[in-house]
């Protein structure tokens, strides 16, 4: 396999003949479970909590994208750029219980699971041929769920997501005019207008964005400003327990809509790595800020918008938090009327969604009719994604 960039939308992509295809995979067993008789090869784990001999663990991906072996051998091709793929490819596996999910585990699971996520992280960052770590989660067959035990997976590339690098260029201007953080912004004014807002967790928010791409896109980020996510978890015990509670909470709000979603973790890039003449890494620790990002797969799609990169959602202004804040957080699979509908209106766009996530390719889709997620009753429910995923 190798990486080769597309010298117009300066995204790299994989090729050879050797890729697979996302999915789910027919296997007869589970490698990830403690007791499998097959189990995958072990990375890192951490301590396990009720008597578990591990809590959540790092494994080498079966079907590998990157190899950690060898260098990038990066050269030209004419016009054209090409490398190998060197990186890593592993499977965060969440819970050893086949069944604990994100949405139905402890918070103390989730914890422990999320200080792994920053241990990889880490260990990962000190290899300089690395230029970002990305941890992602897709779930259900839509969304290209490979495995049915509950895991995220981790990719260690030798280039920057180009959706990450639009938000390190958009924050570095913003940073160099007015010398502020934009997503510190985004939160104060968020807080401060109560329109998106699903819920505050202790020094995390869980809101949705002001343009969304797709219904009920909801993001989850710190209130204090971080560039990585890296040394939020490793700054001491306990630090992520708000974060692991807003952040199961909020899945369930999503799952009382739609059972299937993409959850991205955007984090700063490699500053190890010899590429400070590219701008964004002289201010980076001012201008960043991590976040998770949850693109629920929900709407029927209309048609691709490849010439000017606009994504259109259906609904009537911020209507889309409504549904979320209202939205009835069971755990069970399609447990509210408005789940059962939003299954009529889901529609296979894994691949669009991946690539408005990475890509900045973006789509237009219709939504279902409207129902609100988290209304005030009082007032106008506001996004069709925010107001309904708020109150519980």
């Amino acid at each position: 396999m190798e990486l080769r960039k597309d010298p117009i939308t300066r995204s790299w992509v994989i090729t050879g003949d050797d890729v697979a295809e996302s999915g789910p995979r027919s296997e007869t067993f589970c490698r990830f479970c403690p007791d499998s008789s097959a189990p995958a090869q072990v990375i890192s784990s951490v301590t396990g909590i009720d008597g578990l001999a591990w809590s959540a663990r790092s494994v080498v991906h079966p079907a590998p994208l990157y190899r950690i072996e060898g260098e990038p051998g990066r050269r030209g091709d004419g016009i054209y750029d090409r490398m190998r793929s060197v990186g890593a490819h592993e499977v965060l596996v969440e819970n050893p219980r086949h069944d604990g999910q994100l949405w139905n585990s402890s918070d103390a699971e989730i914890e422990q699971f999320l200080l792994l996520a920053a241990q990889r992280i880490q260990d990962l960052k000190r290899d300089p041929r690395f230029k970002y770590v990305s941890v992602f989660k897709n779930h259900g067959p839509d969304a290209g769920q490979e495995f049915e035990h509950p895991n995220s997976q981790l990719t260690a590339t030798t280039f920057v997501p180009r959706r990450v690098l639009y938000e390190l260029r958009a924050g570095r201007d913003y940073f160099a005019q007015k010398e502020r953080c934009v997503f510190c912004d985004i939160l104060s004014q968020e807080e401060r207008q109560n329109l998106r807002v699903l819920e505050i967790r202790g020094d995390y928010v869980a809101m949705c964005p002001y343009a969304p791409r797709v219904p009920y896109e909801t993001w989850i980020m710190p209130r204090s400003h971080e560039a990585s996510f890296e040394r939020t978890g490793l700054r001491g015990s306990g630090i992520l327990r708000d974060f692991a509670a807003l952040l199961r909470r909020t899945l369930q709000r999503i799952r009382a809509v739609t059972e299937e979603f993409h959850l991205v973790l955007h984090t700063s890039p490699n500053s190890l790595h010899g590429s400070e003449s590219l701008g964004y890494w002289k201010t980076i620790d001012e201008d960043y800020h991590w976040h998770v990002e949850i693109l629920p797969i929900l709407g029927a799609l209309l048609a691709i918008d490849f010439g000017n990169r606009s994504a259109a959602a259906a609904g009537r202004e911020d209507r889309g938090v409504a549904p979320l804040s209202d939205a009835h957080m069971g755990t069970g699979a399609f447990s509210s009327p408005r789940r059962r509908q939003a299954a009529v209106y889901a529609a296979p766009i894994m691949s669009l969604l991946q690539e408005a996530l990475y890509l900045e390719t973006s789509f237009l889709y219709s939504c279902p009719p409207h129902h609100c997620l988290r209304s005030d009753r009082q007032r106008h429910c506001y996004c069709q994604a925010a107001s309904s995923l708020a109150e519980t």
